[in-house]
């Protein structure tokens, strides 16, 4: 049987020369809240002060048994556990350890592992929702455990867990550099009597993510046309084809046609995600072709903005992924 561990209660006051079996916080509000002595501390004369300031009137000692683990240890045990690739681990702070990538890249969180390891008692782990982009240093998850000290055999309990899932419950995918081709439809812009919306967005939004768009190509509202064009940046051998414009109902807008005409596989034409339902996925052989809905060009985040991190981190797109983006699709109403 293991033996439990004893905490014992000393004033502060009498406490000179033994050791801190925790970190100790600070809060000035509005102005700072931080550790204020470190776990392993040896309180001396001149910490007396410091301590009865935040409220510590007594402190404990910790005799721990064999058996039991401190927060500190758990909480790094917790995050090697469900740390993939594309992370790094910060040191314990208050007994809680983060998450951080290494590099831009797209966060992938299995949030069935996520919720079977906040089921055992007394563990914390948070993440940020899956297939989020993040850069580098950005807090992808963060644990520890509730009580100051637990039993080991929870945690070897809980590693095993870890390890049934087939993939790292939490890691950051890098982005692969693509070669991007632009279609953009319309005879407004091909004739020049509007200028082109679309190109500008669109190269922000793939060089944001460590791709190129080589090259872009205008055609009029004319479905052979239109696919003339897509077939010529997949013999080019690029990577994806974006085809912007002629994506609603209107009977000009040729673009969904043209798509499937250039050979391409539709995965699903529109989605339930608003703004940005009348996009199209698919796919001539492995190269991913989408049918862009013109609200790309002015709203900052569409159905386009979920898709293309996850295309360029080598992911290739089903028709649930589309049909699921109806909850919490709502992006503006």
């Amino acid at each position: 049987m293991v033996e439990k561990p004893k905490l014992k209660e000393v004033p502060v006051r009498e406490a000179v020369g033994l050791v801190l079996p925790h970190d100790m916080t600070q809060i000035l509000p509005g102005e700072f809240k931080g550790r204020l002595f470190k776990k392993g501390h040896v309180i001396t004369e001149a910490d007396i002060e410091p301590l009865l300031s935040i409220g510590k009137e007594h402190i404990y000692v910790l005799d721990m048994p064999k058996g039991y683990i401190h927060e500190d240890e758990a909480g790094v045990r917790i995050a090697q556990a469900v740390a993939g690739p594309g992370l790094t681990l910060t040191e314990p702070y208050e007994g809680k350890v983060s998450l951080k990538a290494e590099q831009l890249g797209l966060a992938k969180v299995n949030e069935q592992a996520v919720h079977a390891i906040n089921e055992l008692e007394a563990i914390a782990l948070a993440t940020i929702y899956t297939d989020q982009v993040v850069q580098p240093g950005h807090t992808v998850a963060a644990t520890r455990i509730i009580p100051l000290i637990m039993e080991e055999e929870r945690m070897i309990h809980l590693e095993k867990l870890a390890k049934s899932f087939p993939e790292p419950i939490v890691q950051v995918k890098p982005f692969l550099p693509k070669k991007v081709g632009l279609v953009t439809t319309g005879g407004e812009v091909f004739s020049g009597r509007i200028a082109d919306k679309f190109g500008p967005v669109i190269r922000a939004k793939v060089e944001a993510l460590g791709s190129t768009v080589v090259d872009q190509r205008f055609a009029p509202d004319d479905k052979q046309l239109i696919e003339n064009e897509i077939k010529r940046f997949l013999q080019q051998g690029v990577d994806l084809v974006l085809v912007t414009g002629g994506m609603s109902v209107d009977p000009d807008d040729r673009t969904p046609g043209a798509i499937a005409g250039a050979g391409a596989e539709v995965v699903r034409y529109g989605t339930p995600m608003l703004p940005g339902s009348m996009l199209m996925v698919a796919y001539a052989g492995d190269t991913p072709v989408l049918g862009l809905p013109g609200a790309v060009m002015h709203e900052p985040f569409t159905s386009f903005d979920v898709f293309l991190p996850r295309i360029l981190a080598g992911e290739r797109i089903v028709e649930t992924d589309m049909t699921r983006l109806g909850y919490g699709g709502l992006r503006k109403c």
